[in-house]
């Protein structure tokens, strides 16, 4: 992924000039070289359709989420699931089993607590911290459910 950003004494053609200002700034140094994470993958053409300028914050933040989602599943064994917790709350983690948004500004995040009970939050994106976590299957013996392609398929969907 290039870089956003360059220096104002640098010239640019108006094609590169709208192609930085089209493409995020983003990247990620591992202690592992052989560690992969969505800052360091090209986006996926399904990201890239729409241009940036069009997407509500709600819509990016949402995109950018199935991306980490996505990676960090396919990090785990078939032992954990995906889960997140959220910083500063007390409340567990959410079984992550559905995201959505809703345009301008609001990410809902729908699944189940560590105890089983149904689970939704909502929120707006400016106060997105979220923390993915690897929780135990709720039983060894059912399969570990992704929910990681799920997410990228949909939004590979025209």
């Amino acid at each position: 992924m290039a870089l956003r950003g360059a220096a104002l004494t640098e010239i640019s053609t108006t094609a590169e000039a709208h192609e930085r200002d089209a493409i995020p700034a983003a990247w990620a140094i591992h202690t592992d070289p052989g560690v992969t994470s969505p800052e360091t993958q090209p986006l996926p053409r399904a990201v890239t359709r729409k241009p940036l300028k069009d997407k509500s914050p709600a819509e990016w933040a949402y995109e950018r989420l199935i991306l980490y989602i996505k990676n960090f599943e396919d990090q785990l064994d078939a032992e954990h699931e995906v889960a997140m917790g959220f910083a500063a709350d007390s409340t567990g983690a959410l079984r992550i089993e559905g995201i959505g948004y809703f345009d301008p500004d609001i990410v809902t995040f729908y699944g189940s607590d560590e105890t089983g009970i149904r689970t939704q939050l909502i929120q707006h994106v400016s106060q997105l911290n979220v923390r993915l976590r690897a929780l135990p299957r709720p039983s060894p013996q059912q399969e570990p459910r992704r929910i990681g392609f799920r997410l990228v398929a949909d939004l590979e969907q025209d």
